[in-house]
């Protein structure tokens, strides 16, 4: 049985758990404790339906007032974790805002890798490879989520999923969807070991318009580097390569919008023809 957590108060900027946590802030100090931080009762309380729960839950003024806050603190305490009543500017501290939320919690980082995938969870699942912007991490998890993919695996020199920037953006997916960081090697060779359908959005030759395939479940949706693509070997290991149409000037779409316009596609097939 889970030891209960307990609850204290935190008023002094120069508290060591406060030093420690603000930290996190930064990439090589979230690889050393392997946590992360998360802001905000609306994502505290997506992981909490998720059955993820803080270790630490810094609370602001307005403390447990706000009947999912005060779920929250039950939860977080029946589980072990700590809650902690502090001041706006510590939140704001731990948080880099301003005006920061009333809720930060700090989350143990998953270790999840391909192995631990069950690619028969879900008809769709998530491929981005080289994606630098934490905004479009964050966005391509909240899409994974509206259409019930299975997870987002971030390929090569991704950026870190776990910044504050890429968790906020999430709004919650970070929570709800299975991450992993692979080599495009180490994914290509999971992949071929069982069924998958990998789906490259490419401008190069070869390409079918993206509403002329009829896709297989598990259909991995593959989108390379934001101002670069992906590479040519990567897009001709691809089982089909897709690209959408552009009437206007611009030749491409962003990343993490041309993730969503797939992953729909994707979706509305398989719904038309239940």
């Amino acid at each position: 049985m889970t030891e209960p957590g307990r609850r204290s108060t935190i008023e002094s900027l120069s508290n060591p758990l406060v030093k420690r946590m603000r930290l996190l802030r930064e990439k090589r100090h979230r690889r050393t404790e392997g946590l992360f931080l998360a802001e905000g009762l609306r994502i505290a309380t997506e992981a909490r339906e998720a059955g993820v729960l803080p270790q630490w839950l810094f609370l602001g003024p307005e403390g447990d007032t706000h009947p999912l806050a005060a779920a929250l603190v039950a939860d977080t305490l029946a589980a072990g974790g700590e809650v902690i009543d502090t001041t706006g500017a510590i939140l704001s501290k731990l948080s880099g805002k301003d005006n920061p939320q009333t809720v930060v919690g700090i989350y143990a980082e998953p270790q999840t890798t391909l192995a631990d995938l069950d690619r028969d969870t879900a008809p769709i699942w998530l491929v981005a490879e080289r994606l630098r912007d934490p905004g479009n991490l964050g966005t391509m998890l909240r899409t994974g989520d509206a259409v019930g993919a299975g997870g987002l695996i971030l390929l090569d020199e991704s950026t870190d999923p776990y910044a504050v920037e890429a968790v906020r953006a999430s709004m919650g997916a970070i929570f709800t969807q299975k991450l992993v960081v692979a080599r495009w090697d180490e994914f290509l060779a999971w992949l071929r070991q069982g069924p998958g359908q990998l789906v490259a959005t490419w401008l190069g030759d070869d390409t079918q318009d993206y509403q002329a395939v009829r896709y297989t479940a598990p259909t991995f949706i593959l989108t390379g580097n934001e101002s670069q693509g992906m590479p040519g070997e990567y897009a001709a290991a691809a089982d089909v390569r897709v690209k959408m149409p552009m009437m206007g000037k611009a030749d491409s779409l962003n990343a993490a919008i041309a993730t969503a316009v797939m992953a729909y596609e994707v979706l509305n097939q398989r719904r038309r023809h239940r």
